[in-house]
């Protein structure tokens, strides 16, 4: 076979590996010569800083003990959906049908199948940047990407004026909060002005055309600070028929690696999303399923781990905003957010046209962020990894993966390494 021949797909040989993991790669190689280094790169909890609840982990032992190890059907297992149902009439203030509820895989599938089973190819999708793999999963379905660049005046949030050219003839509009990788939130204004916004472009097509749907990933819902959680239904009831939540509880749990998610969407959606998703096996397991049910269903259980893990995440999160927060009042290069919600901080380190001790000059995001691993031990991750295509300063910081010791240590690293760069 001659050398010039594809061996794989033209979608397997145009898809764009994970920027963090290559940013991984960088960080192992650090610490493989004895360096400390502060990795607020991933988008993870680390065991030894958040474990999972005790009643999730002996319910997964439990579960296998009885001999829960055969498929789960391929909407998921009725206790865990009736579970979802309970938890959001409980929390969030509506109950969705039961045949809306569909368990994945983690949150992952149900983002995969939402833009699989709406999307045709040439189709557009509406999504900000910065936000997690949207431009990702755009390739991965062929669609036409509408990409709507957010600016720190709005935290990074899109906003009905910033969205509203774009959704004209979309099919699909994709939304987050708490938002990945900004760690801010939706108001209930904005976030219902976005919503009348969908619903007035819906009621502008005519009776042959598809409608424009609502991709709302909320699996961050319950880490917010100081702010109250928004989502579409609540804000406009009448949003429902177009509207998927994606959720589950690899944030809210910090359990990632346990893969148990759900979509919520109109039982007309929910029905083909689950059909696709079960011929590739995008199922949670069976124990899993069983042990996520009984802990959604223990209310005091819920909420005593939320608490201890809400409280955990913001003491990293302020440690962090505060010690950047002194650099910036004290003249260094420096903008942060205040955090809101998820695990994560905004964060610009105005680095780019300044000069090393050495002369050399920093000339982009990449290079700051070298800079900062190797001059302070400190990883971070560009806005570029989340769909931004150009040099604007602004950084994640993700706290789930470190203590509050380490942090302590890494500021006065950091900011010795800002202090080092001068003016060009």
């Amino acid at each position: 076979m001659a050398d010039s021949v594809p061996r794989v797909s033209m979608l397997a040989s145009s898809l764009v590996g994970s920027e963090i993991l290559k940013i991984a790669a960088d960080v192992r190689a650090l610490v493989a010569t004895g360096r400390e280094i502060c990795n607020l790169t991933v988008g993870d909890f680390a065991p030894s800083e958040f474990r999972i609840p005790a009643m999730l982990e002996q319910g997964i032992v439990d579960a296998l003990a009885r001999g829960e190890t055969n498929y789960p059907p391929s909407d998921g297992i009725l206790p865990l959906r009736e579970a979802v149902r309970s938890l959001y009439r409980r929390e969030l203030g509506f109950t969705p049908d039961l045949a809306s509820v569909v368990i994945t895989g983690g949150s992952r599938p149900g983002i995969y199948g939402t833009y699989r089973a709406l999307v045709n190819p040439g189709e557009r999708v509406v999504y900000p940047a910065p936000s997690w793999n949207n431009n990702h999963y755009v390739r991965l379905v062929d669609a036409e990407s509408a990409c709507v660049v957010c600016s720190p005046a709005t935290k990074f949030m899109p906003t009905r004026d910033t969205l509203d050219a774009a959704v004209r003839g979309a099919r699909l509009l994709a939304l987050c909060s708490p938002q990945n990788p900004t760690g801010t939130v939706f108001t209930a204004e904005s976030l219902g002005d976005i919503c009348d916004l969908v619903l007035e472009e819906n009621a502008r097509r005519g009776p042959g055309e598809r409608p424009l749907f609502l991709l709302y990933d909320q699996v961050y819902w319950t880490l917010t600070f100081g702010v109250a959680h928004v989502h579409p239904i609540a804000v406009r009831p009448a949003i429902a028929p177009y509207t998927v939540y994606i959720d589950g509880i690899s944030k809210a749990l910090a359990a990632t690696g346990v893969r148990v998610g759900w979509i919520v969407a109109p039982p007309d959606i929910a029905g083909p999303m689950s059909n696709l998703l079960g011929h590739v096996g995008a199922w949670a397991p069976r124990a899993e399923q069983s042990a996520v049910a009984a802990l959604l269903g223990d209310a005091d259980a819920l909420g005593r781990f939320r608490r201890s893990i809400v409280s955990g995440v913001r003491l990293r999160l302020d440690a962090l905003h505060d010690g950047l927060a002194e650099m910036r009042d004290a003249g260094l290069p420096v903008e942060v957010l205040q955090p809101e919600g998820a695990i994560y901080l905004s964060v610009r380190f105005a680095l780019a046209g300044r000069a090393l001790p050495d002369g050399t000059r920093l000339r982009s995001d990449e290079e700051v962020r070298r800079y900062l691993l190797e001059a302070a031990g400190v990883a971070v991750v560009p806005f570029q990894a989340f769909g931004v295509t150009r040099d604007t300063g602004w950084f994640r910081l993700s706290v789930g993966a470190v203590s509050p010791e380490q942090i302590a240590r890494a500021l006065p690293r950091l900011r010795s390494a800002i202090e080092a760069t001068r003016p060009a």
